[in-house]
């Protein structure tokens, strides 16, 4: 556990050097809360539902500039991990939008089509996880536990970005 640790710190250490963003990876897993949020397709789901997956769970607005600017790099992101057992999921308050075609329709106009998304009423799931402010991007190891943290927007198409998630995926099974 404890090499594990250092390696993770290391890792922390190189992001940190490439990132807009804090980061925080946890010596131990944490379990996930179990509020419900709803699928494009308006089925619900609670992020233990992905067990299996490995997460980032990526809360936004679309009143949140920095949010808004970094859509096409989330999405170029997804393209290239997808195949790679990285999943990506998007999650905005629900009162944000009209009905989902309507977040459809921003999404593509930002260059983030292929995203997966979602929404939370009364943005449940961002309290009982203390968020408050967003960007914010919650990781979910393949176990359904929450493993880290990114806080902050972050140019996720970067190589080196993309190689450090890849490296942690394999890291916090």
């Amino acid at each position: 556990m404890k090499s594990k640790l250092i390696v993770l710190l290391v890792f922390l250490m190189l992001f940190s050097a490439v990132s807009n963003a804090a980061i925080n990876i946890y010596s131990e897993p944490r379990s996930l809360p179990q509020s419900k949020i709803m699928h494009q397709s308006g089925l619900s789901f609670k992020l233990s539902d992905f067990k299996g997956d490995f997460v980032l769970a990526h809360f936004w607005s679309k009143t949140c500039a920095p949010c808004i600017k970094e859509l096409k790099s989330l999405n170029n992101f997804h393209n290239k991990v997808k195949d790679k057992g990285v999943r990506l999921i998007l999650i905005s308050p629900k009162e944000e939008w009209f009905d989902t075609g309507e977040q459809s329709r921003f999404l593509k106009r930002y260059g983030a089509a292929d995203l997966e998304f979602y929404v939370e009423e009364n943005n449940d799931l961002s309290a009982d996880f203390g968020i408050f402010t967003t960007p914010h991007t919650v990781i979910i190891n393949t176990n359904g536990q929450e493993v880290g943290r990114l806080r902050g927007s972050e140019t996720w198409d970067k190589s080196k970005v993309i190689n450090y998630v890849l490296e942690l995926k394999e890291r916090v099974q």
